[in-house]
């Protein structure tokens, strides 16, 4: 193998050992997400759950 590409490889192996990621941003994501959706759930359940039901009635008739 080439040196410069041997050396390439040996630097990009040992930032990606270091670099852990964003995790705690992404977890503050997903859980903002279902928050939100659960506060639109309870919010609005009966009337989302009356336009389903009017577009599965609209889909099943002619």
């Amino acid at each position: 193998m080439p040196r410069p590409v041997a050396h390439l490889i040996t630097r990009a192996l040992a930032r990606g050992a270091t670099d852990r990621g964003d995790v705690p941003g992404w977890v503050l994501v997903a859980v903002m997400t279902a928050g939100l959706v659960t506060a639109l759930w309870l919010v609005a359940d009966d009337q989302l759950t009356a336009v389903l039901q009017r577009a599965i009635s609209a889909v099943g008739s002619p």
